[in-house]
């Protein structure tokens, strides 16, 4: 005996795989770096086109302004294109969000921009898993699942800047999370199928650090080297690393002519802490060092950036909505486990929001971010049906 009731049944059996996969072609060929605004205006009207087949209303929501610090210690604006939002039953009582990104990080310029099958199953692209079929599998599993005239409502955000990080999306991310009563993210799954467990959080930081110049052979006691200065404070933050917080200073910026000591550097680093007690304690670690730096070579330094993700640990919600996920997936024939992993995305904003939310919604696939990224065809029509089925169960209150 099926595990499915009739209306489920029939829900998931009207899933057809090939207009998805053919709407994943369409919007891989569309280059969507997150930098082309061009390309990533035409993906946003592409979604809206295709999205336009929903109940709801469709707006293009602008980013918020978002800074970079340049190699010169200024800072300026960093453009990015519209948030793709439907809204659909907003008056309903119980709602959920489901998000995904329509960037990629395949800049218009990157050799990576055609796609081919490496077999009968697998398809070789730039965002075929990162995520264009992710995307497109959303769509066919909230088709399916308007047919059943749910009482449902939900929203649906498609950020453009969620491969740098979601800065210019993160207080739309926070305004369509708030009061929800789960959401889904349309991150591609891991290799097998796994999904996301617990993630770390993220932060960015730019540290611009500022000396004094002089003749690197007349007097160079009367410089402040700037470039030495930012290689030290790298070297201090790299050593505090440990389990539970990741340091990876990534890049500095700065120097200039041999015979003259630079007064300007720029030191970028990346760290990854485990818990919200890790961000505390890196917080800590920053201050100690910029302030060591600091006395020890008598520079100023200038601190930008911040932990734009915040760590997702696992809640008893989020338990709870695995749970359902899990019993959706195995009464589909397509069991699922999970476990914890060292990326970030907007699941870490959303979770932060107090909102249960399962991240890898979206295809199976691998090597993103890579020329060697694939897409396990198959996966778009079984997630397509996990979706609906997930989204029946949520309006029937199965979280209840």
């Amino acid at each position: 005996m099926s595990p499915l009731s009739a209306c489920e049944a029939s829900l998931v059996e009207a899933i057809d795989l090939a207009p998805i996969l053919a709407r994943t072609l369409d919007w891989v060929a569309v280059n969507s770096g997150t930098g082309n605004l061009d390309g990533v205006a035409a993906m946003a009207q592409q979604l809206t086109a295709a999205f336009a087949a929903l109940p709801g209303a469709i707006t293009l929501e602008p980013p918020a302004p978002v800074e970079q610090v340049l190699a010169d210690g200024t800072t300026a604006p960093i453009a990015y294109g519209d948030h793709f939002v439907l809204r659909v039953r907003p008056h309903a009582e119980r709602r959920v969000l489901l998000t995904g990104h329509m960037d990629t990080v395949f800049a218009r310029t990157h050799p990576f921009q055609q796609t081919r099958w490496l077999d009968d199953e697998t398809l070789n692209g730039p965002g075929t898993a990162d995520m264009k079929g992710g995307l497109s599998l959303m769509l066919a599993g909230l088709l399916a699942f308007e047919s059943a005239g749910p009482a449902l409502g939900y929203d649906v955000l498609i950020n453009s800047d969620e491969e740098a990080g979601s800065k210019s999306s993160a207080s739309l991310i926070a305004s369509l999370a708030k009061g929800k009563l789960a959401a889904l993210t349309y991150e591609p799954a891991l290799p097998g199928g796994i999904m996301a467990r617990a993630r770390p959080g993220s932060g960015n930081f730019a540290f611009v650090v500022r000396g004094r110049s002089a003749h690197a052979g007349r007097n160079p006691e009367d410089g402040r080297n700037a470039l030495v200065a930012a290689a030290d404070l790298a070297q201090r933050l790299y050593a505090v690393r440990r389990a539970g917080l990741s340091v990876n200073p990534a890049r500095i910026e700065g120097g200039g002519p041999n015979n003259m000591v630079p007064d300007l550097a720029v030191l970028h680093v990346n760290m990854r802490p485990g818990g919200a007690f890790h961000v505390a304690e890196a917080e800590g670690l920053i201050a100690r060092a910029i302030a060591d730096v600091t006395r020890i070579h008598e520079v100023t330094i200038e601190a930008h950036g911040g932990f734009n993700r915040p760590p997702k640990p696992i809640t008893p919600a989020i338990e709870r909505l695995f749970d359902l996920v899990s019993r959706a997936a195995g009464d589909l024939g397509e069991p699922i486990s999970w476990k914890d992993t060292g990326g970030v995305c907007d699941g870490n904003n959303i979770a932060a929001c107090g909102v249960p939310v399962i991240d890898t919604m979206g295809a199976r696939g691998g090597a993103i971010h890579s020329s060697d990224e694939f897409l396990e065809v198959a996966s778009l029509a079984a997630r397509a049906r996990l979706t609906a089925l997930v989204m029946h169960r949520l309006d029937r209150g199965e979280t209840r």
